[in-house]
């Protein structure tokens, strides 16, 4: 159940955007094995002067932030920051432009279902991948 947040610095179409969200979507079904309905992911776009980017990165500077289950190798890590700049780039934002940070807090600290803690359900899918 990933929780996916995608920053960016200009404005682009509603096609490019939403092609940019099924990028996200499909470098995490191949990367973390997420479940096919799992896709709750938020596109946000600022304004480049409300948005500062580091030195020498253009207004394609784009930050996804990934909250999910703890669980996952370091090795499903690597391959979904490959799979998301491998998806991003021919979207014409290159792989140098893209920041990608995850955050994984402990299942207790989930609660959804009707306001259960994740860590006591059975949550239908692993996260060892």
């Amino acid at each position: 159940m990933p929780l996916a947040k995608i920053e960016v610095r200009k404005s682009r179409p509603p096609e490019q955007v939403q092609a940019i969200i099924d990028a996200i979507y499909l470098a995490q079904r191949e990367a973390l094995k997420v479940p096919e309905h799992d896709r709750q992911i938020r596109y946000i776009e600022h304004k480049p002067e409300h948005f500062a980017a580091p030195p020498g990165k253009s207004d394609n500077y784009t930050v996804v932030e990934i909250c999910m289950f703890p669980g996952r190798s370091l090795d499903a890590k690597r391959a979904l920051y490959q799979a998301i700049v491998d998806r991003l780039e021919p979207l014409g934002i290159p792989r140098d432009e893209v920041f990608i940070v995850l955050h994984e807090p402990p299942l207790d600290n989930w609660g959804f279902r009707g306001g259960i803690p994740a860590s006591e359900m059975d949550l239908g899918f692993k996260l060892n991948v």
